[in-house]
């Protein structure tokens, strides 16, 4: 098991803070930071789908067709779809598409797009029905460009939110998997600012063999 540089036991489910590969991490759901057109050109989600394969393409373009035929995009800035996760290591693949940064009308209303972003995951999931592990990179914190140290804040808060919530969001393991050195750097200075703050109990101590 690889160690958390966070780990925290709410409610419902432990969350695991995790380096690592999106594409190669075994968990019964992947989640990718997916584009309104489903179209998989850049960062981590080209990655992914250059790991499932040709059928994963295929199927984008499906649902694509099917929305283009009610006169809507593919998937909307703070929506998700999920598909089958083809050749990659995980059984489902959710598609969530978070603001775009970049663009100074979703950079705007980034706080209560990337909500909306993570409710339309929690969705997908309960949709799912109940699953073991769920494997996340944090949402537009990529080539999305959202600001690391807010962004840091708000990926924290929001999934605590939601794992130690009155509902029951039907995962018991919730792994973020990170690899840029600058949010992994902002988030634990976060958490180390704010963990008396947070929602669930700190366990790192349990899921750690090195010091970070």
């Amino acid at each position: 098991m690889p160690d958390a540089i966070i780990a925290r036991q709410c409610r419902h489910s432990l969350l695991r803070v995790i380096a690592g590969d999106l594409t190669r991490y075994e968990a019964e759901v992947a989640v990718t930071c997916a584009s309104n057109r489903l179209a998989g050109r850049e960062g981590l989600d080209a990655k992914m789908h250059a790991a499932a394969g040709e059928k994963l393409r295929e199927a984008c373009i499906q649902i694509g067709k099917d929305q283009r035929a009610q006169n809507l995009q593919p998937c909307p800035v703070g929506t998700a779809v999920t598909t089958s996760g083809f050749d990659l290591p995980q059984k489902h693949l959710i598609h969530v598409v978070g603001p775009d940064c970049r663009r100074p009308s979703q950079d705007e209303g980034r706080r209560e797009l990337i909500v909306k972003a993570y409710e339309a995951m929690f969705e997908q999931v309960a949709n799912l029905g109940g699953i073991d592990t769920i494997v996340c990179p944090p949402l537009s914190m990529g080539v999305y460009a959202y600001p690391h140290r807010e962004g840091a804040r708000m990926t924290m808060e929001i999934l605590l939110g939601w794992l130690d919530g009155e509902e029951e969001p039907g995962i018991k393991d919730f792994i973020l998997l990170v690899n840029d050195e600058n949010f992994v750097k902002n988030l634990k200075t976060v958490y180390r600012e704010s963990e008396d703050q947070f929602p669930g109990v700190d366990c790192t101590r349990q899921y750690r063999t090195r010091r970070y």
